[in-house]
């Protein structure tokens, strides 16, 4: 198995988003963090032989690096279909062989009907932009409906929140930990060329 030193290596030469819109909150996955949290989930089990559902996959970060751990498969759930084209180039350039399945859809409605062991993996829109007010709450939801775990990013913070949402769905929070996410500057409102944010990345049970 790669350390998790040598899967961000791997994951280095995922491109980003061409043409990345605010409207989505499309940022690019660092590869550090994707590493850090594709191998946590390798180191519990959540990877090997199962079903792994990238919600919101954007060009694939997330969906390839959990490739590269020996899934049964990998699913990338993702609305623009731009980003997908990009994914599909990534996979190449991963050089993953696992079986890859993208779909354009909507992350929050998918059109899969799971009954096999399975793992979603997303680094839900933040819900920062205007129309996307509880977006990660719409992506955890789905992540209850056809995931035995779920591994999610969110803003700094929201500890309380996801608790009490796990809670009020039949799910249990085993792991949280502290993450930055760098983020480089691609829309006007920008005034960095990159800054840290802050985020929180959290293991859920879900029953």
């Amino acid at each position: 198995m790669p350390s998790k030193r040598e899967l961000e290596g791997q994951l280095a030469v995922v491109a980003g988003f061409e043409n990345p819109r605010a409207s989505l909150e499309q940022y690019p996955t660092p590869p550090g963090l994707a590493a850090h949290v594709i191998h946590l989930a390798d180191l519990q089990g959540d990877i090997e032989g199962r079903t792994i559902v990238d919600l919101g996959a954007g060009t694939g970060m997330f969906a390839l690096g959990a490739a590269l751990r020996g899934p049964q498969r990998v699913v990338g759930v993702e609305i623009d279909g731009e980003p997908l084209r990009t994914a599909v180039e990534n996979r190449r350039r991963v050089g993953t062989t696992t079986p890859v399945h993208w779909i354009q859809a909507d992350a929050t409605r998918p059109p899969l009907s799971l009954t096999e062991p399975s793992t979603v993996v997303m680094n839900p829109p933040f819900g920062a932009q205007n129309g996307q007010s509880g977006a990660d709450k719409r992506f955890l939801r789905t992540a209850a409906e056809i995931a035995d775990v779920s591994y999610s990013v969110h803003n700094a913070g929201s500890e309380a929140f996801i608790d009490a949402f796990a809670a009020d769905n039949g799910g249990e929070v085993t792991h949280a930990f502290a993450a930055g996410f760098e983020m480089p500057r691609q829309f006007d409102h920008h005034t960095d060329d990159r800054r840290d944010v802050d985020t929180e990345v959290y293991r859920i049970e879900w029953q």
